[in-house]
């Protein structure tokens, strides 16, 4: 199966002069360039600017893949858990459409609903660091917030998806 050819969108506008900017909107990008821009000064803002806003966008999503995800499960706990957990499998599902993620502390396999991977990066990994701490502790306790109370980003996270689910109501 062939992926499509990314939509990108030049506009030139005549009341720019030096500035130049790129935007998602949907499936395209939108990179605006000032009128007299010659064609080539053009073709290579065009893409450094869209190499840019990939780049960004990556980061700010954080892993989209099974693989990319048991990795980066990986660097959580061995970064906030002292490398002492690691989980047998870690993967995206599309049946958990009321939590976030779930694991199985038997088997060690934890699995995330793909509804997250639209989400920033943090969000993902405080999920992420959320069920690796319950294959250490498989309550809520004082040990289990401790772990997850690691994270510096945990409150920010936490309110990201509290007003996803304000939202989904």
């Amino acid at each position: 199966m062939d992926t499509p050819e990314p939509v990108i969108e030049v506009r030139r506008s005549a009341r720019r002069r030096r500035t130049v900017q790129a935007r998602r909107e949907g499936e395209r990008t939108i990179v605006m360039i000032p009128q007299a821009m010659s064609e080539e000064e053009a073709e290579r803002t065009v893409r450094e600017l869209v190499a840019k806003l990939d780049a960004r966008v990556a980061r700010r999503r954080g892993p989209q893949g099974d693989v990319e995800l048991e990795r980066r499960a990986v660097e959580l706990a061995d970064r906030y858990l002292d490398g002492s957990v690691r989980p047998f499998s870690v993967r995206w599902v599309s049946n958990q459409n009321k939590r976030w993620g779930s694991c199985s502390t038997a088997d060690r396999r934890i699995r995330l609903s793909d509804r997250l991977r639209q989400m920033p990066g943090y969000v993902v990994d405080y999920v992420l660091l959320h069920e690796l701490a319950h294959l250490l502790h498989a309550d809520h306790g004082p040990a289990f917030r401790e772990l997850v109370n690691r994270y510096e980003k945990k409150e920010r996270a936490e309110g990201y998806l509290e007003a996803v689910e304000q939202l989904q109501r």
